[in-house]
């Protein structure tokens, strides 16, 4: 894919990422196994896909790619209220709206609380694991009807119209995340966006998406509204560490190993510290999340 400039992006200087990049899996530390895989299954719908001892993989229905891996860490300290430096939420995309309306549905029939926001670009549910870890789960509107207003990308946080949601519906039962169901971003609690823009933008090459989102930094490939945002929401909390639930690993995906190459490059041009193993690039941000740069 022919690397596009869009007027409501501003590219790296040096390496930008592959405009074809897309998100990997995200790795989870919960307390509790059993619990974490009950929620994931029967709330959210995702289905195991392998497990061993202290891991358990998880994906949708008729997919053979995982989604959400969750590790054991016995006595896992939750998210508190104030939230720590590291996951914000992650972001389950869905293939159409339909599918997030049979998912609001499914939520008002097992009782699920759940926050709800029109985005303007996506529709978008917000969920909390058991472990505190936050969850968006959205399917996004066509690319064509977003609006672009003094080369902004127009995004906001409004009412979400969730009965129109449910009656798209046409009444078909929700029966877990369906084939096509992906990773759509992550965003991420940071206390500087400059250090932030340095080691997402400089480094890793996401273009910086341009809104109206104060205290936030909003990043992307090929385009799209965000496979990344961060923001300083939670300045001062204390970054997420080994003994807490935590977003422990996401991952970008690209298509060739040249691509995962140079983006080492320009992640050690940025001051990163990199590791490689099987082909895999792997760098941690200021706050110790972990970023995985891969082609599989």
């Amino acid at each position: 894919m022919p690397k596009r400039d869009f007027a409501y992006t501003r590219a790296p200087v040096g390496h930008r990422l592959h405009g074809d990049a897309s998100l990997g899996a995200v790795h989870l530390q919960v307390g509790d196994l059993a619990r974490s895989v009950a929620y994931y299954e029967k709330v959210i719908g995702l289905r195991s896909l392998a497990a061993d001892a202290d891991t358990v993989s998880l994906g949708a229905r008729g997919d053979s790619a995982p989604l959400v891996v969750l590790h054991h860490h016995a006595g896992a300290a939750p998210v508190p209220r104030r939230g720590r430096l590291g996951l914000y939420h992650f972001a389950i995309l869905l293939p159409n709206r339909e599918a997030l309306g049979r998912f609001i549905a499914h939520l008002a029939a097992i009782g699920a609380y759940a926050g709800m926001s029109d985005h303007l670009v996506s529709e978008a549910v917000y969920l909390t694991d058991p472990d505190g870890l936050g969850i968006e789960v959205y399917a996004d509107r066509p690319r064509e009807s977003w609006r672009i207003a003094n080369d902004k990308l127009e995004m906001a946080t409004l009412t979400l119209d969730a009965a129109d949601l449910v009656r798209a519906s046409r009444g078909i039962a929700w029966d877990g995340m369906p084939p096509g169901t992906r990773i759509g971003h992550v965003h991420l609690f940071v206390s500087d966006l400059d250090a932030a823009e340095r080691f997402y933008h400089e480094g890793l090459g996401l273009d910086k998406v341009l809104l109206e989102f104060p205290g936030a930094l909003f990043m992307s490939a090929g385009g799209y509204h965000h496979h990344l945002g961060t923001n300083t929401w939670a300045a001062g909390a204390p970054r997420a560490e080994a003994g807490d639930a935590r977003l422990l690993e996401w991952s970008v995906v690209l298509p060739t190993a040249a691509d995962v190459e140079e983006t080492a490059r320009a992640l050690e041009r940025a001051g990163a510290t990199i590791s490689r193993t099987d082909g895999d690039v792997i760098a941690a941000d200021p706050w110790g999340t972990v970023v995985r740069v891969t082609t599989k």
